[in-house]
């Protein structure tokens, strides 16, 4: 399958080895460029790719911002986000995945590595280490959780005692192969469980349950 993808970047030279990394790639093609955040959002809901490259920092609208509209709360069969910037920042990693961000890299990382992100979110895996993941969640955990549940709600509900497990180990920032590890199962295992505690939640990606086990205060339980 051709991955599709919309480069969202002002910096025109930049944006031009993008492109040229993308092209090479037997199995990725460059839908199309945006310099803007208008542009970008146009682009993206009009060419509909599979991944979208962002740029945090763009004229008139930031990326973040265009990540919200593409690819936030209540967007029908949102693209895959790929967060690119040189802040290596808290602040905006955070913002990012809360606005629907899939993955988050440095400019400075290698070609390769770019190209490489592009594949994992495409499949529908998160592109950040899972205790990056942990840190920065965690520290805005605070601002994450909305008002009090409704007495006697309880959003996981529908997720069975060892999904319920799997998920409380992904929100200690665990990967595969460690929640593996620690509950002695296959690695194939827990890819199922993850696969079915992302559907019944209806998620994306495991960031998003990461996310979704701090507001509900979760994570923070040991029952």
């Amino acid at each position: 399958m051709t991955i599709r993808v919309v480069i969202c970047e002002d910096q025109e030279v930049v944006r031009t080895g993008y492109v040229t990394a993308f092209d090479a790639q037997p199995d990725m093609e460059v839908a199309g460029v945006a310099a803007d955040g208008p542009a970008a959002v146009e682009a993206v809901t009009s060419l509909k790719p599979d991944v979208v490259v962002m740029d945090i920092h763009m004229p008139l609208m930031d990326g973040i911002e265009v990540t919200r509209r593409i690819a936030g709360p209540g967007v029908v069969a949102p693209p895959k986000v790929l967060v690119v910037t040189t802040f290596n920042v808290d602040r905006y990693v955070y913002e990012a995945l809360r606005a629907g961000a899939s993955g988050f890299l440095l400019k400075d990382a290698p070609l390769l590595e770019l190209v490489n992100g592009v594949r994992t979110v495409a499949r529908g895996e998160s592109l950040l280490s899972p205790a990056v993941t942990r840190t920065v969640i965690g520290r805005f955990a605070d601002r994450l959780r909305p008002a009090a549940l409704t007495p006697g709600e309880d959003p996981l509900a529908v997720l069975a005692p060892r999904e319920r497990e799997v998920l409380r180990l992904i929100a200690r920032g665990l990967s595969n192969a460690e929640i593996a590890a620690e509950l002695v199962i296959s690695f194939e295992t827990v890819r199922t469980y993850v696969s079915r505690i992302l559907t019944k939640l209806d998620l994306r990606d495991r960031v998003q349950a990461v996310v979704l086990a701090y507001r509900t205060g979760f994570a923070d339980d040991d029952r």
